[in-house]
């Protein structure tokens, strides 16, 4: 089914924008926020959203006794990891690039983890996803990095898409999400999910196994959320603009690190846009726990058939395309040793 916000009207009207180089007012004004220029609508619930989860977030890092309640830290960060997942090896290298494939209870297991991200629906996240690779760094780019750090940060999710980003989006094959009946349940019922596994599971546990209060048990899992996500609007921000780009220097994802650690794997940007495909989004296994799941989860029989490009290949990209920061050399045998994170 076509996403609800792919209206022909809006396209049309922006055709006619563009040829008549004039501004709708209706539709679009200028608008100039701490100096950043765009026309697209603003979305004022999420504008006022994201604000009230900032704040909170701040009032908690200000007033959370961190020391005293170290177990909800604890299971905090724990909790955490596994949501990550979710994201990272679940919606992002499994739904989005079916870079391997997943057994039922794995599958089962990214969907309920990917509810306690407490994200858009599964389907929207896979088409932004795939149309961000398709046309990265083009006006069809949900999170187009040439618009600036705010804008791929968070700016994006606080104004209407680019109507690019809605015809190009309606052009992407979903075929694979629409025609899994466990997929439409779950976006069907994405709302409650999201209420279940991100706040109502883990809050009722630290409040009666760890015997903690409601009011620190909540608090503590809004400030996981927020920090959450403000970790994978950062591989849509700063992997896009700082690092170096040893496999593609003609894309602007960059190799990352602070980000890969902070992400679990996912800051290693410049590979991962040049071999999307591959399961591990990196040639390295080094400060990459996505990773490590998979393959822990291929050993158990819970992932197979992982995909992932010939050390030729790499090889030959890097000698074409490259900026020239690749580390490796030669030995006695002819062969390449790479000298990366390893």
């Amino acid at each position: 089914m076509a996403p609800k916000d792919s209206g022909a009207p809006l396209i049309k009207s922006m055709k006619k924008l563009n040829d008549n180089h004039q501004e709708t007012p209706k539709m679009f004004g200028k608008y100039n926020i701490f100096g950043f220029k765009f026309q697209q609508e603003l979305k004022y619930n999420n504008i006022i959203f994201f604000a009230s989860l900032h704040l909170l977030l701040f009032f908690s890092i200000i007033t959370f006794p961190w020391i005293q309640k170290w177990k909800l830290v604890l299971c905090s960060i724990v909790y955490v990891h596994f949501i990550g997942l979710g994201v990272t090896a679940g919606v992002h290298r499994y739904f989005t690039h079916r870079t391997f494939k997943a057994s039922l209870p794995l599958k089962l297991f990214f969907l309920m983890m990917y509810a306690a991200s407490g994200q858009n629906k599964l389907f929207e996240w896979v088409r932004d996803h795939r149309v961000h690779h398709k046309y990265s760094e083009t006006d069809a780019d949900p999170h187009n990095s040439n618009r600036g750090f705010f804008f791929a940060h968070i700016g994006w999710l606080m104004i209407k898409k680019h109507p690019e980003v809605i015809r190009k989006g309606a052009s992407i094959d979903m075929s694979d999400i629409k025609n899994d009946p466990i997929l439409v349940w779950f976006d069907r019922n994405i709302s409650y999910l999201m209420i279940l596994f991100c706040f109502l599971i883990p809050c009722t546990f630290m409040r009666y196994y760890l015997e903690e209060s409601w009011f620190w048990s909540f608090l503590s899992q809004l400030g996981r959320y927020v920090i959450l996500l403000n970790v994978i609007w950062l591989v849509n921000s700063a992997a896009h603009l700082y690092g170096n780009k040893p496999y593609n220097k003609t894309i602007n994802p960059r190799e990352n690190l602070f980000v890969s650690i902070v992400s679990t794997g996912e800051g290693w940007h410049n590979y991962h846009h040049t071999f999307p495909w591959d399961y591990k989004a990196s040639e390295y296994g080094k400060w990459n726990l996505t990773t490590h799941f998979l393959n822990l989860a291929a050993k158990l029989g819970l992932a197979y058939d992982l995909k992932s490009p010939s050390d030729e290949l790499v090889k030959k990209t890097i000698d074409k395309v490259g900026d020239g920061t690749y580390s490796h050399y030669v030995n006695e045998n002819g062969d390449i040793v790479k000298l990366g994170l390893d």
